[in-house]
């Protein structure tokens, strides 16, 4: 019996209710499959709401999936300009929130409510025998959800969609993929921050007059980068300090006025702009080794510097160093992931970083993204594991396809629908090319107008 026709009764577990999860959702729906969507945070788009202030390289057009809008405008819903770049803020607001408000969605919804372990029920990864016969056991714990904290339960599925993204894991900032020496401790004192903190808005007050070391190379930290340069011309002794691993940073301004999403063009060229004006300090050849607090709570960093140990001291560290996907509570099934990436063996190479940037990577589906754990996919930016290029379109495109596989359409789960084309000159080596990048404030862009021809929003959560 094929596993799509399996457990009927039961629902398609789908973990993560940010735009894949909530997508992934109505695709079912409109498929007569039942959902059922956990989502770790109080709220849908937890993840997005915590880089809320930060807007999209893409416009409204890219960021909605075709079945989730099929849903709100039979519920009224009024559709933002599709000229426009959302913040992460607006995301949720005018997109997500009402998505699952609609009466198809609301009821299959269930918000503090984190999974911590996805089995196969009564039978541990060891176990071959009927195992494609055995429904999934997701194992769920209560944050918040009506004051049962802590509370376990476990669930049956007849599938599960994992659309629960990297947002959580950020890579540490030591080298080799390892945490600095004492980079934990740090971490648990304050001084080390989130990755995109709301520099010039509610975190404005922690960062003026600091001293502030930021660490990455992707658009994460060119986008905190330019919030601090803004800062310190308008906040007296306010220090920024910009580490970097590799010995050019020209790579992270990536393709400047020869982009296509000129947002992202954007970015670049004033990031440059302001380096040369001496308002960011760049330290290249900047590996951190080793952090620890001083006795007036501030930060040592340890590094080798060009081949040299050194040492700074300043108030806070920025950790931009992207993200990484967070497999423990996939320990008891059976994945075939790439040993590099940790995405799905057969779309790894597709999504090299060294050779592929956010328009390259080609559309895929249910087939690409399967596993020998039969019923169960990783979607959205966790299908990347550790390559950073992913796009939010394509994230609906893999849901829309899964969606059509369990419901038993394979035509449909393989035909690729999504024309994805070629978005512009994008610098493999920035570590984020699709990033959400700086206000357009910043870039000398109005508001509506910093819009690609093919521009496509990345996903956070």
């Amino acid at each position: 019996m094929r596993h799509d026709l399996q457990h009927s009764d039961l629902p398609v577990v789908v973990i993560g209710a940010g735009p894949v999860g909530l997508a992934a959702a109505a695709h079912l729906l409109e498929r007569g499959v039942t959902p059922l969507v956990l989502e770790a945070g109080p709220s849908v788009g937890a993840a997005v709401a915590q880089w809320g202030h930060i807007q999209t390289f893409s416009t409204w057009a890219y960021n909605t999936d075709a079945a989730a809008v099929r849903l709100l405008e039979a519920a009224g819903w009024a559709a933002p300009n599709p000229k426009r770049l959302p913040t992460g803020r607006e995301l949720v607001k005018d997109y997500l929130e009402p998505l699952a408000a609609t009466p198809a969605i609301a009821a299959h919804v269930r918000t503090g409510h984190r999974v911590v372990a996805v089995t196969r029920a009564g039978l541990d990864k060891t176990r071959a025998r009927d195992r494609a016969e055995a429904p999934f056991l997701v194992r769920t714990e209560a944050h918040g959800a009506d004051g049962a904290d802590g509370v376990e339960q476990d669930l049956e599925a007849r599938a599960v969609i994992d659309a629960s993204g990297t947002w959580g894991l950020p890579n540490p900032v030591g080298p080799g993929g390892l945490e600095a020496v004492g980079e934990r401790a740090t971490r648990a004192a304050g001084v080390v921050t989130s990755a995109l903190p709301d520099v010039l808005g509610a975190d404005r007050a922690r960062f003026a007059g600091r001293t502030v070391l930021v660490i990455g190379a992707g658009h994460s930290a060119a986008n905190t980068v330019l919030s601090l340069g803004r800062l310190a011309a308008e906040a007296e002794g306010t220090r920024v300090i910009w580490g970097l691993r590799g010995d050019d940073p020209s790579a992270v301004y990536g393709g400047e006025e020869r982009d296509g999403l000129p947002a992202r063009g954007a970015l670049g060229a004033r990031l440059r702009t302001m380096v040369a004006a001496g308002r960011i300090e760049v330290r290249t050849g900047f590996r951190v080794l080793g952090t620890r607090t001083t006795a007036e709570d501030r930060l040592t960093v340890r590094a080798d510097e060009r081949g040299e140990d050194t040492e700074l001291e300043v108030d806070l560290l920025v950790p931009a160093t992207g993200f990484r996907p967070d497999l423990g509570m996939l320990r008891e099934l059976r994945l075939d992931l790439d040993p590099a990436f940790e995405a799905p063996r057969e779309l790894a190479p597709l999504i090299d970083p060294e050779f592929h940037s956010c328009g390259t990577v080609p559309p895929h589906g249910a087939e690409l993204l399967a596993h020998p754990e039969e019923g169960f996919f990783i979607v959205g930016m966790k299908s990347y594991g550790r390559a950073p290029t992913f796009l939010m379109a394509t994230g609906y495109e893999q849901v829309r396809s899964i969606a059509a596989h369990l419901a038993g359409d394979t035509e449909a789960a393989a035909r690729l629908e999504l024309d994805l084309p070629e978005t512009g000159v994008c610098s493999t080596d920035a570590g984020s090319c699709c990033d959400a990048p700086a206000e357009p404030q910043l870039l000398g862009i109005p508001t509506g107008l910093a819009h690609g021809r093919n521009g496509l929003a990345t996903e956070r959560a």
